[in-house]
């Protein structure tokens, strides 16, 4: 059974760092497209970044130059590195898998057939 399990959100500041991880167990993560997803009360959830089996990243244009994804084969472990926090990073973030090698086969959440229980970050001003 696949699980994936995020820890490391929390309360800042804005401007700080906050590193957000996702343990899988289950399967073994590193051939799969792996993704981090963020949601706020009434609006969808919307992807944040996505990393393919061979490691090429992806991120929405809100994140790109502050936000890095990155993963630990040996720990079966997908990482999400948050710096220059603002406030309108607030939300509910999740990891998840697709059944697919690249992630250009998974451009949507509902391409992402397992989720974490999600994680939550609050970014003060």
């Amino acid at each position: 059974q696949v699980q994936l399990v995020e820890s490391g959100g929390g309360s800042v500041q804005a401007g700080g760092s906050l590193r957000l991880s996702c343990a899988v167990s289950g399967v073994s993560y590193s051939g799969f497209c792996m993704g981090w997803f963020r949601q706020v009360p009434g609006k969808e959830r919307g992807g944040v970044a996505r990393i393919s089996a061979d490691g090429t990243t992806t991120y929405a244009d809100s994140v790109k130059g502050r936000f890095v994804i990155s993963k630990d084969s040996a720990k079966n472990t997908l990482y999400l590195q948050m710096n220059a926090l603002k406030p309108g990073d607030t939300a509910m973030y999740y990891c998840a898998a697709a059944g697919f090698k690249s992630c250009r086969y998974a451009p949507w959440p509902t391409d992402f057939a397992y989720w974490g229980q999600g994680t939550q970050v609050t970014v003060s001003s």
